[in-house]
Order: structure tokens, then C-alpha cells, then sequence
């Protein structure tokens, strides 16, 4: 287990870099916009060009998992991500350049997420992997926690230009210390030739079966709903509260700062619940689907209320805590599908749960930036957009609150629920 929790807390930090890498567009929009004399629609255009090749990436890096491993993936990911950020420190790096970075930078971040999953179910049993999973994805909050402030800081003192190399140099940092002490699980199902050594291992249902089974449907469409959620708030809030509330780029940052560590705490505290609950004898009385569906149609009538409220005294703990109810859904998501898939297949369901949800990364930034634009006023328009997120997120809760059942699935697929326990399995490096 030793071995297992170390390799956690380095994924831990290579999810921080991935959503640093995410945030410092949103913090230096304003500045971006103004330097390149661009409109909130292009500005968002170089946003959604992050998830160009998003979704075809996650889903052929993740097939690469049965043949090559994750180990040297997630190496090879980290890298990628500096080499995209880098270049937007030279001072005649324009807006082309600008969207070439960026969808450099979508294609190596789209697998990151259900390749470090994959990774760490390699050293959990099932029952164990919720509080990990959580771990990983309180990753994406600490990042967006830490970048803000950090970031903020960089750009008023340095200019945004270096706030693009400071991220990219901590993804270095991070593949320098991956390179000594990564490794596979001993529960990673067998990479390249090795022979199977369990059941499991040879076990294949057909993909189409795993993604037409309502549990992935509805996972995925909560995710997606989820996922255009945060991609809405880390491209637009900054700008929302500068231009909406009337907030300096120092109290903006904060706020998406405070905002993210509420998501990091709901997100721990939802895996340590959801782990105490999974090692019980007895099932609990939630389906664990149904849960995630409810919080996450809570987090959309709090959404709702956020967009349309003028008062900071509501509005702040709508952003605090209820709207950060929404992450949960992205836990749920990878532990279930992960759930329902062979080991084998496991990599390949996640990269395909993961290229529906980016879909929320793509159009978000497009249809809020042209519904700004296009509205009366800055406010009206914003509002219009919180409306429409909250409308997908209590639409994508309540699907999931009624059909997303991982283990029900798993029966009629014929998945059996992976060992308590494994002998290490030596794997090729």
C-alpha cells in the first residue's frame, strides 16, 4: 500500500499541473484579449481550441495502455504539456500561436486524465478505488487553488506572457521526478506480450454492449454536463466577476481560488464516504449513481441561482460550496465506467468516457463567449449562460439519479468485481 499512496500523491500533483495548465488561460484572458485587441468570441475560440484534438487524443492514447503501459505515457504526457506552453513566453507570439499552443496542449492533456486513472486502479482493488479516484480529481481543484493566486501574482508582476512559463516549467519538474520513482501497479492488467494471469485478463465483452449500457450513457452525459460546468468557470469567471461584479483581477483570482478548494473538499470527502461505504457488508440505501445524480442536479439550481442573483451575500455561497457539488459527478463517472469494463478494456472505456465529457470543454467556452457578445449587455448575456448550464446539469443529475447502476450493468455484462488482492505482477519497463 506504501507504494500505492506514493504513486497517488504524485498523480495528485501531476493533476494539479494539468488544471494549472487549464487555468492560466482564463487569469490572463483579459490582459490577452487587450494585448491582441480580440473579442470574448475569439478569446473563446482559443479556449475551445485547447479541445480540438482533445477527444481523438484521449481516446488513441488510452487504447495505447494495453500495448505500451501508462508509466511511460504519463512521462511522455507531462512533457508534451511543457513543450505547448513554452513558446508563449517569446514576445512576438501572437494569437496563431497562441491557438497552435493550445491545441498542442489539448492533445497531450486529453489522455491525462483516463491514463492516470487507469494508472492508479493498477494498485487499488475495486472497492478501494474511490478514495484515490477522489484524490486524482482533487487534483483539478488544488490546481485551479494554486494557480490562481500564483498565477494572479505572475501576471501583474512579470506580465502574462510568463505565467504560460511558469506552468510549463512545473510540468518538468513534475516528469523529473515521475522518471525516478513511476512505476506500474501490481493490479495493471498485462502490457504488451505478457501471458494473462487471471480470468479477468483474457475476459472481453463487446464495447458496444459497455457504451449503450444506460449506466455509461447516463455517467457520461452527467460528466459532460459536469465538465462544461468547470470549463464555464475557469474560462469565464475571472472576466464574469471583472466585468460583471466589478472585481479586480487579485479578489477574481481569489475567488476562483476559494472556489476551487470547496471542490477539493467536497471531492475528498465524497471519496472517503464513498470508500467507508463501498468496504461495508451491506450495500448502502443510495445507489452510489443516484447520489452523484442528485448532487449534481443540486449543484445546477445552485448555478442558476448564481447567474440570476444580484447579491454577493448569495451569490459567493452558491460559488462556495453547491455549484462545486457538480465535480462529484467526474468521480463517480471514472469509478463506474471502470466498474462495468474487464481490466483489458478499462483504459479504452475510460478514454471514450473522457472524449464525451471534454465535448463540455469545447462548446462552453464558444457558446458563452458568442452568447456575451451577442447580448444586450455583458450581464444579460452571462446570465443567459448560467441559465443554460444549469439546465444541463439538472437534466444530466437526474438521468443519472435514475439509470447509472455500475454494479447492475456489471452483472449483465458478465463483469465479475476485480480481487480484494493481487500477487505483484512483474511488468516490462
Amino acid at each position: 500500500m506504501r507504494g500505492a499512496w506514493r504513486t497517488t500523491w504524485l498523480l495528485l500533483a501531476f493533476m494539479v499541473v494539468n488544471f494549472a495548465d487549464k487555468t492560466v488561460l482564463g487569469l490572463a484572458g483579459p490582459e490577452i484579449r487587450a494585448d491582441f485587441g480580440i473579442t470574448r468570441q475569439e478569446f473563446g475560440t482559443a479556449q475551445s481550441a485547447f479541445f480540438a484534438l482533445f477527444s481523438i487524443a484521449a481516446l488513441g492514447v488510452s487504447a495505447l495502455t494495453k500495448r505500451v503501459g501508462t508509466t511511460p505515457l504519463l512521462l511522455a504526457l507531462a512533457l508534451l504539456w511543457s513543450a505547448a506552453q513554452l513558446p508563449m513566453v517569446w514576445g512576438a507570439a501572437g494569437f496563431g500561436l497562441l491557438v497552435a499552443t493550445r491545441v498542442l496542449l489539448g492533445a497531450a492533456e486529453g489522455p491525462a486524465a483516463p491514463v492516470a486513472m487507469h494508472h492508479v486502479h493498477g494498485w487499488f482493488p475495486q472497492r478501494e478505488r474511490a478514495l484515490p479516484t477522489a484524490v486524482l480529481l482533487v487534483g483539478a481543484a488544488a490546481g485551479v487553488a494554486v494557480a490562481s493566486p500564483v498565477l494572479s501574482w505572475v501576471i501583474t508582476h512579470w506580465g502574462w506572457r510568463w505565467s504560460f512559463g511558469v506552468v510549463g516549467l512545473m510540468g518538468i519538474a513534475w516528469a523529473a521526478a515521475w522518471r525516478v520513482w513511476g512505476t506500474e501497479g501490481p493490479l495493471a492488467p498485462p502490457v504488451g506480450k505478457e501471458p494473462a494471469h487471471s480470468p479477468q485478463d483474457t475476459l472481453v465483452v463487446p464495447l458496444r454492449r459497455i457504451l449503450l449500457s444506460p449506466t455509461f450513457l447516463t455517467a457520461a452525459f452527467g460528466s459532460f454536463a459536469a465538465y462544461w460546468s468547470m470549463s464555464t468557470l475557469l474560462t469565464w469567471a475571472p472576466d464574469y466577476l471583472e466585468s460583471v461584479i466589478g472585481w479586480d483581477l487579485h479578489q477574481a483570482s481569489t475567488m476562483v481560488g476559494v472556489g476551487a478548494l470547496a471542490n477539493g473538499v467536497i471531492l475528498l470527502v465524497h471519496g472517503l464516504l464513498s470508500r467507508r461505504s463501498a468496504l461495508r457488508v451491506t450495500p448502502p440505501r443510495i445507489p452510489v449513481g443516484a447520489g452523484a445524480g442528485i448532487l449534481v442536479a443540486i449543484a445546477g439550481c445552485a448555478t442558476a441561482v448564481y447567474g440570476t442573483t444580484d447579491s454577493l451575500v448569495v451569490k459567493v455561497p452558491m460559488m462556495m460550496g453547491p455549484m462545486a457539488l457538480a465535480m462529484v459527478m467526474l468521480t463517480v463517472a471514472s469509478t463506474a465506467c471502470a466498474r462495468i469494463a474487464p481490466p483489458s478494456q478499462r483504459g479504452v472505456v475510460l478514454g471514450v468516457l473522457t472524449s464525451v465529457y471534454a465535448l463540455g470543454g469545447i462548446l462552453s467556452p464558444l457558446v458563452l463567449g458568442g452568447m456575451v457578445d451577442s447580448a444586450a449587455t455583458v450581464t444579460a448575456g452571462y446570465e443567459h449562460g448560467w441559465l443554460l448550464t444549469s439546465g444541463l446539469l439538472v437534466t444530466g443529475g437526474v438521468l443519472a439519479a435514475l439509470f447509472c447502476r455500475p454494479e447492475r450493468t456489471a452483472r449483465r455484462l458478465g463483469v465479475p468485481e476485480a480481487p480484494s488482492g493481487a500477487a505483484p505482477v512483474p511488468v516490462a519497463h
